[in-house]
């Protein structure tokens, strides 16, 4: 085991987006099925369209965060305690601009 809490404050990480991805085999919903992996994808390129995606937010799949939909998948962003449920790809640019702005740019050392 290694830390490596320094080596990442070092790198100025801010944000932490986390897009649940969880699949399960029940008569629940859940958000691979609701367009999860479509939804960390669709952050990742709004991130990558910005000059963002190597910046201070991270963006990582998860397991179940508690926001089951069969309307979209659940996302929050840490530490700022953002949550979100029912998001679909087609939310993202509304949600991230909201978050970080337009142009990303009210990510703490960001342009």
């Amino acid at each position: 085991m290694n830390r490596r809490t320094d080596e990442q404050k070092g790198r100025g990480l801010t944000d932490h987006v986390f897009v649940c991805t969880n699949d399960r085999d029940s008569e629940y919903a859940c958000c691979r099925d609701a367009h999860g992996p479509e939804v960390e994808a669709a952050i990742k390129e709004w991130l990558r369209e910005r000059n963002a995606f190597w910046s201070t937010v991270s963006v990582s799949s998860a397991s179940c965060l508690g926001l089951c939909s069969e309307e979209g998948t659940a996302v929050t962003i840490q530490p700022r305690d953002e949550w979100y449920d029912e998001v679909t790809p087609a939310d993202v640019p509304d949600l991230l601009e909201a978050e970080f702005g337009p142009d990303a740019e009210e990510l703490p050392g960001e342009q």
